[in-house]
């Protein structure tokens, strides 16, 4: 036999062999607090997927360095982005995989001297009708909400579509070259997220009336009760900038607020859950939903229940007040309050 073929059998076995224990590693560890295929209908890259594990890490997961280095190579060969080829006036793009979560998994990155270039063939065939910056006009549609060019990638949507027939100012859209149609991405792209940039900055949100914001503190909104301006709320008005401010009252439990993802919350919540033959357990909640209800309890051991008609949760947050004033603000509560903690110096 072939020694060539011999040795392809060799490495398709050896692979497969890799395969399999990538997968019960991953099975087996992953499976220590949920089922395995949870969350396996997003695709991230090698990076992402490290992230992932990491967060189960700081969450409890136990497991050896070397089987967690399984388990990336599992997820990121088998639930990876998928890379494809860039054209010659793109950066490396990644392929439009399967995307279940929020966002796309592959970004168009915005090659900025492409995009100047692009500004040349809008200029003199779209800006007519699709305005300076791409938002549209009484003759033409608004580009960035275009789903067209939302899908896009390098050209890969623009460009079938133009290639058809579109009017524009001077000649057909199916004469524009490749290399046009692509820096046309980039330019349409990058009006895209200044749009998006835009649509995101904080207003001013210092409109409100300290004293009445005072009034509200110490009395109605009872916030008094748990704060106070000379304990822990002293010099709060330094510490945070006004939108932080608003953000940490109106949601204590999400974090950090503007500039950066919130970590967990300094007060957990808590729960006890209590079997319909058994003794009640206690801990921090993990998860709860109408089905299935899990906690820690404090020896950091985990515990899982299905949620059926004998089983009895009573869960503890500390953020409830909070969460029941939300039905209750008034946009002026809002921003008295801002007033009035931006005061506290």
């Amino acid at each position: 036999m072939n020694r060539l073929f011999l040795l392809a059998i060799l490495g398709a076995v050896t692979s497969a062999t890799a395969q399999d224990k990538g997968r019960a590693t991953f099975e087996r560890v992953c499976g220590q607090c949920h089922k395995p295929e949870i969350g396996l209908g997003t695709r991230r890259s090698k990076a992402q997927w490290q992230e992932t594990v990491n967060s189960m890490v700081s969450k409890g997961l136990k497991a050896p360095d070397d089987e967690l280095t399984l388990v990336i190579d599992y997820l990121s060969t088998n639930y990876g982005n998928v890379i494809v080829p860039a054209t010659t006036a793109a950066p490396p793009a990644r392929g439009r995989g399967p995307v279940s979560g929020m966002g796309s998994d592959d970004k168009h990155v915005v090659d900025a001297a492409a995009a100047d270039r692009g500004r040349s063939p809008y200029a003199a065939e779209c800006i007519n009708c699709h305005g300076t910056h791409a938002r549209g006009s009484d003759n033409g549609a608004d580009l960035v909400r275009s789903l067209v060019v939302l899908h896009d990638r390098y050209g890969n949507e623009l460009g079938p579509f133009l290639r058809k027939g579109h009017p524009t100012q001077t000649t057909p859209s199916a004469n524009l070259t490749q290399t046009q149609i692509e820096e046309l991405s980039h330019l349409l792209h990058r009006e895209l997220y200044a749009t998006l940039r835009g649509a995101s900055d904080v207003q001013n949100v210092l409109t409100g009336d300290a004293k009445a914001g005072a009034a509200f503190f110490n009395g109605a909104g009872k916030c008094s009760t748990c704060h106070s301006p000379t304990g822990d709320f002293a010099g709060i008005g330094k510490k945070y900038d006004p939108v932080n401010l608003q953000q940490r009252f109106l949601f204590p439990q999400g974090g950090a607020g503007r500039g950066g993802r919130g970590g967990p919350p300094s007060r957990p919540v808590t729960a006890t859950v209590t079997p319909p033959s058994g003794s009640p357990v206690s801990g921090v909640l993990v998860q709860i939903d109408d089905f299935n209800v899990s906690l820690r309890d404090s020896s950091g051991e985990y515990h899982a229940w299905k949620r059926t008609p004998g089983l009895k949760v009573v869960r503890n947050n500390p953020y409830a007040t909070h969460i029941e004033l939300l039905d209750q603000y008034t946009d002026k509560n809002m921003h008295d309050i801002v007033a009035y903690l931006e005061t506290l110096k």
